[in-house]
């Protein structure tokens, strides 16, 4: 069996560090990237693109750093060299990051970093923004005398769509976390501390190659009801349904995977939400292919569970939230797959697929693995459940 018999110490000591390694981004891939923002900046009547500190830059330049209140981003222009906005202080840390050539727009603390951005554009100027740009920000650059429009179709427009590259990045991390949720599984006995689980997962993470867990949900019995749990400790009791969620980081690009099962005997209720949301999440991926939308994908999901009498839309019983959502360097990223989003699939988009039943107050089943749209329909980046009891196929 895959689910208990073993122990944390066990299990880390035979947890070997993470073998058949993806390769990093190349600068090749990154200029390539700089030229269809360009491309796309210019399509929407701009002179420059500016990229806010997050995910969007990293995948821009390489520099992992996060928004905070000073501004840290890049300036694109439609011709000419990209240009770093960085705090003068902060000017080697950021250039040890860069993995593209930059000019250096630096700022000191007692100067306007806007003023930078509005010189290097000139006035009357037409300035993509970043639709994470902080809305003071913006502000900002409008009173500097610049015209603001939308930079998502340069900025999301690229990230949509991922590199062979990416696609092999993606495909390792989750690797890890499948198999540390094997790992996770095998630990398990009555009275364990949903604590413990979670410790025990942030130290396979480490074990396995990453930098620990990006986050780690572990509910038990009627926890599982809860999408992202309920506070306070919780212990595990023959006869619960076990609920992990967890994911890690591989080169920034993250892995996100769920896993419902039960832990002993089981009712058959429960055995018949588990199957009815396996078969959920198979027909949200059978219903993927390329020039269909998004929200076609989660209507998929949904008919199934309103067959089975559940629902409609986002009642309880039922699904109450989007079947998936984007993945990539952000955990969450556009494109949706929910109602709404109009988004056409194409090969190479990402997404999780998790239409999770809950059933108020009593428990709820998450199946999430992920796949990437291909030129014929969807390929998984990990095998999806293999059933309540056997989680991992043996």
């Amino acid at each position: 069996m895959s689910i208990g018999g073993s122990t944390a110490a066990a299990e880390l000591a035979t947890l070997p560090a993470w073998a058949e390694r993806a390769l990093p981004i190349s600068r090749a891939e990154r200029i390539a990237r700089l030229d269809r923002a360009r491309a796309a900046t210019e399509a929407a009547g701009a002179q420059a693109l500016l990229v806010n500190a997050g995910a969007s830059l990293r995948y821009f330049t390489g520099i992992p750093w996060g928004p905070s209140e000073r501004m840290v981003a890049l300036l694109l222009p439609v011709s000419g060299e990209p240009m770093l906005v960085c705090p003068a202080f902060e000017r080697g840390t950021l250039e040890a990051d860069l993995a593209i050539d930059a000019d250096l727009l630096l700022w000191e603390e007692d100067e306007s970093p806007v003023a930078r951005v509005a010189d290097a554009i000139g006035a009357g100027g037409t300035l993509a923004v970043d639709p994470l740009l902080p809305f003071a920000w913006g502000e900002k650059l409008r009173g500097a005398g610049l015209t603001l429009v939308d930079g998502a179709p340069a900025i999301d427009g690229c990230r949509l769509i991922k590199s062979p590259a990416e696609l092999a990045l993606l495909g390792q991390t989750k690797a890890m976390t499948l198999e540390v949720h094997r790992r996770a599984a095998r630990i398990l006995t009555p009275g364990i501390a949903a604590s413990e689980v979670v410790r025990f997962i942030d130290a396979a993470h480490r074990a396995i190659g990453a930098a620990g867990s990006t986050f780690c949900i572990v509910q038990f019995g009627r926890a599982t009801a809860f999408p992202h749990g309920l506070p306070g400790e919780q212990y595990l009791a023959e006869g619960d349904l076990v609920l992990i969620d967890t994911g890690c980081l591989v080169e920034g690009y993250h892995s996100d995977i769920t896993r419902t099962y039960a832990f002993g005997a089981v009712g058959d209720e429960e055995r018949a939400i588990w199957s009815l949301e396996k078969e959920a999440q198979a027909a949200a991926f059978a219903a993927v292919r390329p020039g269909a939308t998004c929200e076609s994908v989660d209507h998929a999901a949904r008919r199934v569970l309103e067959a089975a009498g559940l629902g409609p839309d986002y009642r309880l019983p039922g699904l109450p939230h989007r079947t998936g959502h984007g993945i990539g360097l952000s955990i969450h990223e556009p494109a949706y797959l929910v109602r709404g989003d109009r988004t056409i699939l194409a090969p190479g988009m990402c997404f999780s697929n998790e239409p999770m039943i809950v059933l108020p107050d009593r428990f709820g089943v998450r199946l999430e693995d992920h796949f990437h749209v291909t030129e014929t329909g969807a390929a998984w980046f990990t095998e999806p459940q293999w059933s309540i009891d056997d989680p991992f196929g043996g």
